[in-house]
């Protein structure tokens, strides 16, 4: 997959009209029309490659260990979650490559689980890697720090997109 064919799905649905665009996603739950997620552009900004170690064999082990790159099958783009804020951060050691934020549960009610994903792409578009934080049990008017995991080197990273996902109670 290449970054260009998030970019056509966006023509073809202004093409369509936004109109009909947000009935449609309104009418299943918002996120995204078919209950696919809709994601949103991340910024890495100006990441001084040459600052930054590569990870050593031990420190990629204990990164990858951390690194959740399978999605749950159970979450679905839910109107409570919100991704309030999120940035790339290149943190020392083992973790390297992160993606942070905050997902606020903007609704009354509990969400079971809670999902962020993220797509990682190198400076032609192509996508490096799918990589995936989640919680559980995230009450109604609370919020939830996260991080994820990437294990691309920083300068192998030129743009991300996110979104959140999750579960009802």
């Amino acid at each position: 997959m290449t970054r260009s064919e998030p970019t056509s799905r966006r023509r073809v649905l202004a093409s369509v009209g936004s109109g009909i665009a947000a009935a449609a996603a309104g009418c299943l739950g918002g996120g995204g029309l078919d209950g696919q997620p809709a994601y949103e552009d991340g910024n890495v900004g100006d990441v001084n490659a040459s600052n930054v170690s590569s990870r050593s064999a031990t420190q990629l082990s204990a990164a990858s260990a951390l690194a959740q790159q399978e999605p749950t099958n159970s979450v679905t783009p839910l109107d409570p979650l919100e991704l309030v804020e999120h940035e790339f951060v290149v943190e020392d050691g083992y973790l390297g490559s992160t993606v942070q934020g905050i997902v606020a549960n903007t609704g009354r009610n509990r969400i079971q689980t809670v999902e962020v994903r993220t797509r990682i792409y190198n400076r032609s578009g192509n996508v490096l890697g799918r990589y995936f934080a989640s919680t559980g049990d995230l009450d109604g008017g609370s919020s939830w720090e996260f991080q994820v995991v990437v294990l691309e080197a920083p300068s192998d990273v030129a743009d991300y997109d996110i979104t959140v996902l999750g579960t009802p109670s």
